[in-house]
């Protein structure tokens, strides 16, 4: 909880602030890189870093966290402090970054707003910052701990004993640890980071969603080639792996993390799981722990992309769907509805929504937004829809 002080001065600078929040986080990550270049060659996503996506999930985050410690006081927006704090611990972000954020992310704020920062001002956003922060680093101590992990630590190597080629953009990528031994079972939904060395010596991290069953002995990811266009550059990453990686590469992969979860004790529960293009990947292991679990209550499987050609791990879906004691099928393509689809845009209006369903959602955030509308026109509290974004959260930016 914000000093009284403090939320009065927060609450009446909020507005110039938000107004400014833009400017000041791209003063921050320019003073940030020129001070700590390995951060940007290392940490970093550098496509991401280009198309200015984490500058503006940044503002949205510090936003959303200040308005809600000013508005209602006592709370936390604790579904934003946890999918950030499961990023960066699959990042391997460690305390001591957080000081350094706060210098340059401070520093930036002044020259930003010149004189109207006066130390009452600083005073009172420093607190804020420091909230938010110290509950980050509490969240991910425990995420590490539980994982028996150090802080910033949960790296090992995994050799690639498999490949296959989904669609013409997604391949899927079998592992298992180097050194052999059982990998320990992670969360239906979860994802990992893989870092890579790229051909100028940088070793850039990004995530991926698990596709296997949680208990698996070899764990498999999905990965879709991002190839570019003229507003976003090419995914550096997936790239690589695309080109270069083959059954006998070992990569460097974390722990598992990702809140993207269903509850255990949900199994009367009816579910409705919904994505769009590669968000189909966190589904896909959530569907082979429903159907070890044998989940009683309805699922809905619901799913878009362009083509039944482009819908990566279709026929595990369909299998798995097909499993479950009432689970149903829903597809959608913009182009060509195949043999057992719909031409168009997702659209639930046609489709019955269970009452008590909690959703899980996953694609791009146009995609995400309007499902999210869409259940709630039906019904659905906003507290029983769930969702995961690939790359910078940006739904709080908008």
């Amino acid at each position: 909880m914000l000093s009284e002080q403090s939320a009065a001065t927060v609450r009446a600078t909020l507005p110039v602030v938000g107004a400014a929040i833009g400017d000041i986080t791209e003063r921050f990550y320019a003073r940030l890189f020129q001070a700590h270049p390995e951060l940007l060659r290392d940490l970093f996503n550098r496509g991401n870093q280009a198309a200015g996506t984490q500058r503006l999930a940044l503002a949205g985050s510090i936003a959303a966290f200040a308005t809600q410690l000013v508005e209602q006081p006592g709370t936390r927006p604790d579904a934003l402090l946890s999918r950030i704090a499961h990023k960066h611990a699959s990042l391997g972000v460690s305390p001591a970054q957080y000081k350094v954020v706060h210098q340059h992310l401070f520093a930036a704020i002044a020259e930003v707003l010149g004189d109207a920062v006066t130390p009452d001002v600083a005073a009172a956003w420093d607190e804020v910052y420091w909230l938010m922060a110290h509950a980050l680093i509490a969240i991910e101590g425990r995420l590490s701990t539980e994982r028996g992990y150090l802080v910033g630590g949960t790296w090992r190597d995994w050799e690639v004993v498999g490949r296959r080629e989904e669609t013409a953009d997604v391949a899927s990528f079998l592992l298992r640890p180097v050194g052999g031994g059982t990998p320990q079972p992670f969360q239906a939904g979860q994802y990992v980071s893989v870092q890579v060395e790229l051909p100028d010596g940088a070793r850039q991290i990004r995530q991926y969603s698990l596709t296997s069953a949680p208990d698996a002995a070899v764990r498999q990811i999905g990965v879709k080639r991002e190839r570019g266009t003229d507003a976003d550059p090419a995914g550096e990453v997936s790239n690589h792996l695309h080109d270069t990686v083959q059954p006998g590469h070992v990569l460097r992969i974390s722990a598992p993390f990702g809140d993207l979860v269903v509850d255990a004790g949900a199994s009367e529960q009816p579910l409705l799981l919904a994505s769009a293009g590669i968000g189909v990947t966190p589904m896909i292991s959530i569907l082979a722990e429903l159907v070890n679990r044998e989940h009683a209550a309805p699922v809905l499987v619901v799913h878009a992309d362009r083509s039944p050609e482009a819908h990566a791990l279709r026929s595990d879906q369909n299998i798995l769907a097909a499993k479950l004691i009432s689970g149903r099928t829903y597809y959608w393509y913009e182009n060509d509805a195949g043999e057992s689809g719909r031409v168009g845009l997702a659209d639930l209006s046609d489709v019955e929504i269970p009452a008590g369903t909690a959703a899980f959602l996953c694609g791009p955030l146009p995609f995400m937004r309007a499902m999210r509308e869409q259940l709630l026109a039906k019904g659905v509290p906003a507290a029983d829809i769930h969702y995961e974004v690939f790359g910078p959260d940006l739904w709080l930016a908008a």
